[in-house]
């Protein structure tokens, strides 16, 4: 079945989800009530979660700090957690979007994610590069976002190697939600959600679309004739609908598109990323809970590079078509007293293939035509309990996966002849991996709980990783077909104190060790290659402080890491040495006044420390500290006045560097906008 004729079927179930919507007009009060016991409550959320989400280093950030970040993006809302760490420093609108991998406790990365990304359940990340396509992810559609650190072995836990952001949705509110922002540049940014109410259920629609010409990435120093602004024109649109089945189970439903495009660099250095996808959930909420779910996903991704001497087209990878199917089924049955069991099992499938063409730099004339891709899936099943006692609650956790990647090539042709130039064809090859994890919570006072916990994690290697060369000039990196999973291990301890009211502390030490951890690896000038390294190992602290004195607010988070790779063999002249795109420390500070109701006034200070462009610490990247600044003040009735700014200080961001070649954040930034029914 085509991926069109799958996202066809589930859209024709969304009907199903909303059978309230179809009771005559003329039934009555009294009798849509007898048909409707008053204790249905539809919330559109999965399963409360477990007890255990205590033990682990876990931070949550409500609704009211989502929608009030400075640049309006998600990634910006998730820079304040301690330990969230994206590829690059910038952001997902000045960066190719297969750099947009994000991960977790500073355990390094190649721009894929290590780090487990749901959105109300479902994956997000792309099927062929692993990525997050971040601006497909409206923050005003958002209720809450739930961070837990460490490797996880519950659903989807194959993902989970250095943990877990939990994306969910907003409970419906208003009507009608609406804002609109220009900024100093003079882009634009609108979007809305409408709610619709259906009997006891709802239906939300939403959509979004920012463009703008973009800020120049490359230095002044360093620009040349043919350089371009960071242009972007994205959009996306979604339609959810939730609605109860009988009166403990609810069905929700959702379909969504989006489309990236965006200029970096150079002008005709054009990327896309675009995707479609629909999934429908069960949530059974009786004495014995269930959480059923099906997805699908079909993503594409295009880019041109050009080269940075002729300023003219070198490569046009001109498609890669991906697509992600999945599901899990979680059972919460009541059988012991005292004990919350989770029993369950996942699946993920994602295959994609790599289509594009060599181009003489001089001639404009293709010389290559090349084909690379394949299908990875992972099967697992899980088992969890909660186990209370007394002040006293014991995590145990357990999975098997069986992980394969099959199909695996990579083939390029003389365009003039068609002959093979290159060529590799992967054996197929599976595996069972155990994970686990353990833990435990003591209250042990009524303001301090004492927390400890051990765990492992696996992650596959992606398609990209292990079939898709590519270059950032002047740096060619080669892809790798034996690359083989990355597995976890780690304990951390940790308290939260809570030494009056208005205020909560939380810290946590750690220890987290990647073995087999997947790295772009120099092997000559300009040469990268993607190998497997002995391991990545990081020790630190992570702490939080959260404060709130009537209408004033702080909410602060910083992260201390020592990371170094442990080198062996091919990789000894590695060991030692910090992880590429690591920093040793990261921080944030957001202060807040609300002087009354509808007003909102925030600052946020943020630090990150110097961190290396490449496995062998030969370009650097400057540290960098920011400011950034929000307000909003009510106008009349439900509009309100908005005003951000982003980098206030105009802080130099150095988000590449690459042997002097040099690109840049977000410079000064200001926003004026309204906002309607926030």
């Amino acid at each position: 079945m085509t991926f069109r004729a799958r996202l066809l079927a589930c859209a024709l179930l969304l009907p199903l989800s909303v059978p309230l919507a179809a009771q005559e007009e003329d039934a009555s009060e009294e009798e849509l009530a007898e048909e409707i016991p008053e204790e249905i409550i539809v919330t559109g959320r999965g399963l409360d979660p477990a007890l255990s989400t205590g033990i682990y280093a876990t931070t949550t950030i409500e609704r009211e700090t989502i929608i009030a970040s400075p640049s309006g993006r998600i990634e910006d809302v998730l820079r304040n957690v301690a330990g969230f760490q994206q590829f690059r420093r910038s952001d997902s609108r000045s960066s190719n979007p297969s750099a947009q991998g994000v991960t977790l406790r500073a355990l390094g990365g190649n721009a894929t994610s290590r780090a487990l990304v749901l959105l109300d359940g479902v994956p997000i990340a792309d099927p062929f590069f692993g990525y997050i396509p971040l601006s497909a992810v409206p923050p005003e559609t958002l209720g809450a976002i739930r961070v837990t650190r460490g490797g996880g072995s519950g659903p989807f836990g194959a993902g989970a190697l250095a943990g877990t952001i939990e994306l969910e949705s907003a409970e419906p509110g208003e009507a009608l939600l609406g804002s609109l922002g220009v900024n100093s540049r003079a882009e634009t940014e609108a979007s809305g959600v409408l709610t619709q109410r259906l009997g006891r259920g709802f239906a939300v629609a939403s959509g979004r679309w920012d463009r703008g010409q973009g800020f120049f990435t490359t230095p002044e120093a360093q620009r040349v004739p043919a350089t371009a602004r960071a242009a972007f024109d994205s959009w996306n649109v979604a339609l959810r609908t939730v609605a109860p089945l009988t009166d403990t189970v609810e069905v929700q439903a959702r379909v969504a598109a989006f489309r990236d495009a965006r200029t970096l660099r150079f002008a005709g250095a054009d990327s896309t990323s675009e995707g479609e996808e629909a999934s429908i959930r069960f949530v059974g909420r009786g004495s014995w809970q269930f959480d059923a779910l099906a997805y699908v996903q079909a993503r594409d991704f295009s880019n041109i590079v050009i080269s940075s001497t002729r300023f003219t087209p070198t490569l046009d990878q001109r498609r890669t078509p991906s697509t992600g199917i999945g599901g899990k089924f979680e059972l919460r049955p009541p059988i012991l007293e005292g004990h919350d069991i989770r029993i369950g099992a996942d699946y993920r499938r994602a295959d994609g293939e790599l289509q594009e063409e060599a181009i003489n730099a001089v001639s404009g004339a293709i010389t290559e035509r090349r084909r690379a891709g394949g299908a990875t899936s992972n099967l697992g099943i899980f088992l969890e309990d909660d186990w209370q006692i007394g002040p006293l609650t014991i995590n145990g956790g357990l999975r098997a996966d069986r992980s394969s990647i099959t199909d695996g090539f990579y083939r390029a042709v003389s365009a003039t002849t068609g002959a093979v130039v290159s060529e590799v064809v992967a054996a197929p090859r599976n595996d069972w991996s155990l994970s686990w994890r353990a833990g435990a919570l003591f209250y042990a006072t009524r303001r301090l709980d004492l927390r400890a916990a051990a765990y492992t994690g696996l992650r596959l290697p992606t398609l990209n990783e292990l079939y898709r060369p590519f270059v950032v000039f002047p740096v060619t990196t080669e892809a790798n077909a034996n690359l083989v999973n990355e597995r976890l291990r780690g304990f951390e301890i940790g308290f939260d104190w809570q030494p009056v009211n208005e205020v909560v502390i939380a810290v946590t030490a750690f220890d987290n060790e990647v073995e087999n951890a997947i790295a772009n690896v120099t092997i000559a000038p300009n040469l990268r290659r993607r190998a497997n390294l002995p391991a990545i190992k990081a020790r630190g602290i992570e702490a939080s402080v959260a404060a709130k004195f009537g209408t004033l607010s702080l909410d602060s988070a910083l992260a201390w890491t020592d990371a170094e790779v442990r080198g062996e063999g091919p990789s000894a002249d590695l060991d030692g040495l910090t992880p590429a795109q690591t920093p040793e420390f990261a921080a944030s500070l957001t202060l807040g006044w609300q002087p009354a109701p509808g007003w909102r006034i925030a600052g946020t200070l943020r630090h990150v420390s110097a961190q290396f462009e490449d496995d062998r610490q030969t370009d650097r990247l400057a540290p960098a500290t920011t400011l950034d600044a929000f307000l909003a003040a009510p106008l009349w009735g439900r509009l309100s006045l908005t005003l951000r700014a982003e980098n206030l200080t105009g802080e130099e961001i150095i988000t590449r560097n690459q042997g002097g070649s040099i690109d840049l954040g977000v410079p000064r930034t200001v926003w004026l906008g309204l906002r309607y029914g926030f």
